[in-house]
């Protein structure tokens, strides 16, 4: 177990510095002089910024205070939001790369010949015998000087002291090209003599620019997202057995909370007045709460006392919770006025709530039991589960619930995540039918590590339960 352990390391490991060489390489090498300021700066921050995301990511499991914590969560989860943009706008501008490149290629055309008259006219150049100089040329134009007009003669002489000089003249032309080469080796002569940047380091440029900024602006419309607070959605879900007089009822479902070094007090307020507003029947907090100890966010959960709701607040654990100290935390919220479902149930009116534990409790012998929340009810009921993952929706199906709430996929959080947590969740997000058992699945209204989230708002749902006999 350890050498897989040790073996997934060193792979991601490598992947991140992979990515990183890919990312240095076509946003600094390829766009800056070497030797530059920009050269030095750019190479600098790809050694940091990878530092800093290692750091916020390992720092709460090691023990680090929260001050560090706070620290390094910023600059460091940010990056790694970044990063996937940078590489994704990247890979996109390989592939328009050799297009600009094309298009810049140009055959010079050759130089027109003289005419005069309206003809071509060609000028035999007299043969010279072998091992005449320059000298022998002059000669010969002079000679003919008595036959050839005088702008001829101009002519002629001028193109003899030119060849003259040519040996001359092209050692020095090419030291000081070579010297200019020097100076600049991505830049090539203007028409006006003046110097340009050659067309590869162009695009490079152009390219590596509009990654840089696809990924910038990208990341800061999902942050603004996170930081301004989930929205509401509303959504009605028949159940066949919901009596008439539980016609309407609505559950306030928020999940993915995620307190921690970024999100604080101020979130959970937000959050707090969101659901107040929709004057909810009951308030369910699916799991994932917090991302660290009650001592270090004790403060921050504090808003969730003033949830107001006809039939109370109710909690369950997610995954988070056994990373941050889970029994801490189910006494610290049932302090703040919420009732923890740790493997029960309750009768709300007319329908059955239950709750299981989240199922990395298991390692701690804490892990879901359906027999205990659900094993003697009466099925003639309805029933509504909270349940942290939607993996479990299976054993909801076996136990006869009517409508399972869960959380933990956060809509994938950061396009295209949704694809990879498809892979690992029956359902994403929204709500979906398992045999006689509904499933709806909340997209969270935080955010775990980066708080970005691309193509999966921030959401609380207002689940309004609808009776088939109404």
């Amino acid at each position: 177990m350890l050498v897989v352990v040790l073996l997934v390391v060193i792979g991601v490991v490598a992947l991140l510095a992979g990515v990183h060489w890919y990312v240095w390489r076509r946003l600094v090498r390829d766009t800056t002089a070497p030797g530059g300021v920009a050269r030095r700066v750019g190479t600098a921050a790809m050694w940091v910024l990878p530092l800093l995301s290692v750091a916020a990511l390992v720092s709460g499991r090691a023990g680090a205070p929260f001050w560090l914590e706070r620290v390094v969560a910023w600059p460091g989860y940010l990056w790694l939001a970044v990063l996937l943009y940078l590489v994704l706008g990247l890979v996109v501008g390989e592939l328009v790369r050799p297009l600009l490149l094309r298009r810049g290629r140009v055959t010079s055309p050759a130089p027109p010949l003289p005419e005069t008259g309206g003809q071509v006219t060609r000028t035999p150049e007299p043969s010279l015998p072998v091992g005449s100089t320059g000298s022998t040329r002059t000669d010969v134009a002079e000679a003919s000087a008595g036959t050839v007009p005088a702008e001829a003669r101009a002519g002629a002489t001028a193109t003899a002291s030119a060849e003259a000089s040519a040996g001359t003249l092209a050692t020095d032309a090419t030291e000081a090209s070579a010297g200019a080469a020097r100076t600049d080796a991505a830049a090539g002569p203007g028409a006006d003599g003046q110097r340009t940047l050659s067309r590869r380091l162009f695009v490079s440029r152009v390219v590596g620019g509009a990654a840089a900024s696809v990924a910038l602006g990208t990341v800061a419309h999902g942050t603004y997202g996170v930081l301004r607070g989930p929205r509401v959605k509303r959504v009605t879900v028949p159940l066949a057995r919901l009596p008439r007089a539980a016609h309407g009822f609505r559950i306030a479902v928020v999940s993915d909370i995620h307190l921690g070094p970024i999100l604080g007090r101020g979130h959970t307020q937000r959050i707090v007045d969101t659901i107040n507003a929709t004057s909810p029947d009951l308030v369910a907090v699916v799991g994932d709460l917090v991302d660290g100890s009650v001592a270090d966010l004790g403060p921050a959960a504090e808003p969730l006392a003033r949830l107001t709701s006809r039939y109370g607040s109710f909690f369950v654990t997610g995954n988070h919770e056994y990373f941050s100290g889970a029994e801490e935390w189910v006494d610290h919220v049932r302090e703040l006025g919420l009732k923890p479902l740790q493997n029960e149930r309750v009768e709300i009116g007319a329908f059955d709530l239950a709750g299981v534990n989240d199922i990395a409790g298991e390692s701690e012998g804490d892990g879901p039991d359906f027999g205990k929340a659900l094993g003697d009810r009466d099925r003639s009921r309805a029933s509504v589960l909270l349940a942290h993952q939607p993996v479990v929706i299976h054993d909801a199906v076996e136990h006869g619930v009517a409508l399972q709430l869960s959380g933990h996929t956060h809509g994938g959080q950061l396009w295209p995540g949704n694809y990879l947590a498809a892979l690992a969740n029956p359902t994403v997000a929204g709500l979906e039918r398992y045999g006689d058992t509904q499933l709806y699945v909340s997209r969270g209204a935080g955010a775990w590590g980066p708080p970005v989230r691309v193509g999966a708002p921030s959401d609380i749902t207002v689940v309004q339960l609808a009776s088939r006999h109404a």
